[in-house]
């Protein structure tokens, strides 16, 4: 939180705090990083639809991971994040922030346990079975949970940055 004070002719510090423009940049940054994360979501669920659909031949868009199925529910904790910001929603905040654990995090865990033995064979043997336009699937796929991982991060640290300062702002207007 930003800090301002004067002093009046009487010798007498005030103290200003100006929590809205910090919270108006965490808003920011956490926008970005949901349409970040919205990005990461098509990608993931138009590798899905392609794979399911039979729009492309499975040698070059493979199958998904059991993995990718619960990441798409990803979105809610996406949604909860921008509908929260209006209003200054503290609950929507949070249901997102906890949401994003048990929706966006869990599931890329999952997803990087499932695939170790198949990144394993790869480094080992050199042998890949799944291919994403020519590129091993597993690497493919490692790559977007590092990506995943670090936006979901970064997203649940500003989201409780924010999260303190809404709450702060609350507290000082309830003692008024």
């Amino acid at each position: 939180m930003f800090v301002i004070t004067f002093s009046t002719g009487l010798w007498l510090s005030s103290v200003i705090s100006l929590s809205p423009p910090y919270s108006v940049s965490l808003k920011s940054e956490i926008k970005k990083l949901i349409y970040m994360q919205v990005a990461l979501w098509l990608l993931v669920a138009v590798q899905m639809c392609v794979a399911h659909f039979k729009l492309l031949p499975h040698d070059q868009v493979a199958m998904p991971y059991q993995w990718e199925y619960p990441y798409l529910l990803s979105i809610i904790p996406s949604l909860f994040g921008l509908l929260s910001f209006p209003r200054n929603n503290i609950s929507y905040l949070v249901i997102s922030m906890i949401s994003t654990g048990l929706f966006s995090v869990a599931p890329l865990i999952y997803g990087s346990m499932e695939m170790f033995p198949m990144a394993q064979q790869l480094y080992r043997h050199g042998k890949a079975y799944r291919f994403i336009f020519g590129f091993s699937a597993v690497s493919v796929m490692y790559l977007l949970v590092v990506i995943a991982v670090q936006v979901h991060g970064w997203q649940l640290y500003y989201s409780k940055k924010l999260l303190d300062s809404w709450f702060t702002s609350t507290q000082e207007k309830k003692k008024k």
